[in-house]
C-alpha cells in the first residue's frame, strides 16, 4: 500500500497482459480452370497436386478433401494421383441462369497437418447443346385485306438456353410473295422478328397464308427451331353483289293466282359475313303500280304475284331491283 503525507497522490501501476495466438499455415489464393459443360463422367480436369505443388504421397495422410460451394458434388479429387475429375455431368443451363455471362463452380481443396486451403474456381463453358424454341408452335395473326403494304406485325421470339454465339442469331421466313421479315435486336441482345406486309392481301384470292418461321442460333454446327405463322385474312366490303343475269325477261299469264312465282332473282357476293348478306328492294325507277302488282321478298329475291293481272290493262311491267349487301359500307348493284 502507498503511504504518503496527506494531500499526496500514490502512483498507479497497469498490468499489461500479452496473448500470443497460434496461426495455422493457410494459403487462400484462387486457382482458375475452365471446362466445357457436359464432359463425360471420369474426365480429368487438372492435376491439383502438380498445379498446387503438393506432395502426392502425402495427400492421403493429410486427408485431402474437396468441398463444393454448391448443392451438388460434380467433381472429386483422386487422393492417389491428385487429379481433379468429373463425377457427374455438368449442365451449365441448370447450374447458372442465362443472365450470367460467365458461369463459375467454386470449391475449396482442404488439407490437414498443417491446414492448407486452396480456393478453386472452375469456369463452365457453354456448348451448343440446345436448339432455339418458340413459346408457341403456331402463331395466329388476323390481318385485314385493306391493310397497307409496309405494315409490321410482332411475332413471338424464340428462346435458347445457351449463351453468347450459341444463342438465337437470326430468323428466316419461308418463301412468300406477300410477306417478309426484319430481324431486330433488343436492348439485352435478344433477337426477334417483325412480319412485314410487302403485297396487298386479297381474301377472295387467298383467305389463309401458312408460313414457317425458323430461328437459327450461332453455334457450330448451328441448331434451329421452327414455328408456324398462320395469317387469317379478314374481309373488307370490297366486292358488290352481282346478279346472275343483267336482264330478266319473264312471261306470265294474266289472271295468274295471287302468290304465283314470277321470277327468283339471284345475286351473289364474294365477300363473307355481313359483307355478303344480300337484301333485295325496288329502286325508285319502279312504278307504284308495279310495286302494287308484284311482291318482292327482300330476303330471297323472289317476285310473286300480288295483285290481279289483266292483259288489256298492262302488257309489260318494267321493274328495277337493287341487291345490296349488309356491310358497314354497303355496296349494291341493280338489274
Amino acid at each position: 500500500l502507498c503511504q504518503r503525507a496527506p494531500g499526496t497522490l500514490c502512483p498507479r501501476y497497469v498490468l499489461l497482459a500479452v496473448i500470443f495466438s497460434s496461426v495455422y499455415s493457410v494459403w487462400a489464393s484462387v486457382t482458375h480452370y475452365s471446362i466445357p459443360e457436359e464432359m463425360k463422367e471420369g474426365s480429368v480436369v487438372a492435376n491439383l497436386a502438380t498445379d498446387l505443388s503438393l506432395d502426392v504421397k502425402s495427400l492421403g495422410k493429410r486427408k485431402m478433401r474437396l468441398d463444393l460451394i454448391a448443392n451438388k458434388k460434380y467433381l472429386d479429387v483422386n487422393k492417389e494421383t491428385g487429379e481433379l475429375y468429373v463425377v457427374e455431368k455438368i449442365d451449365r443451363e441448370y447450374l447458372c441462369t442465362k443472365t450470367l455471362t460467365v458461369c463459375y463452380l467454386k470449391m475449396e481443396v482442404i488439407l490437414e497437418n498443417p491446414l492448407r486451403i486452396f480456393n478453386i474456381e472452375l469456369e463452365i463453358l457453354d456448348i451448343n447443346d440446345n436448339a432455339p424454341q418458340f413459346r408457341r408452335d403456331a402463331i395466329h395473326l388476323d390481318i385485314s385485306e385493306s391493310t397497307p403494304t409496309g405494315e409490321r406485325f410482332s411475332l413471338s421470339n424464340a428462346v435458347d438456353p445457351d449463351v453468347g454465339s450459341n444463342s438465337v442469331k437470326t430468323y428466316h421466313l419461308s418463301e412468300s410473295e406477300q410477306f417478309t421479315i426484319e430481324v431486330q435486336t433488343g436492348r439485352d441482345g435478344s433477337k426477334f422478328a417483325d412480319l412485314i406486309l410487302k403485297q396487298t392481301l386479297d381474301r377472295e384470292q387467298q383467305a389463309v397464308h401458312n408460313l414457317i418461321l425458323t430461328a437459327v442460333d450461332g453455334g457450330t454446327p448451328a441448331r434451329s427451331g421452327t414455328a408456324s405463322v398462320i395469317v387469317h385474312v379478314l374481309d373488307t366490303n370490297d366486292n358488290p353483289p352481282i346478279f346472275d343475269q343483267s336482264i330478266y325477261n319473264v312471261k306470265i299469264m294474266e289472271n295468274s293466282p295471287i302468290g304465283s312465282l314470277v321470277v327468283d332473282l339471284n345475286a351473289t357476293d364474294l365477300d363473307e359475313g355481313l359483307n355478303s348478306d344480300i337484301s333485295y328492294s325496288y329502286s325508285l325507277y319502279t312504278s307504284e303500280k308495279t310495286q302494287e302488282t308484284f311482291n318482292l321478298n327482300p330476303a330471297t329475291g323472289e317476285i310473286t304475284v300480288k295483285g290481279m293481272l289483266n292483259y288489256e290493262d298492262f302488257r309489260i311491267y318494267d321493274m328495277e331491283v337493287i341487291a345490296a349487301d349488309k356491310g358497314a359500307n354497303s355496296v349494291a348493284c341493280t338489274t
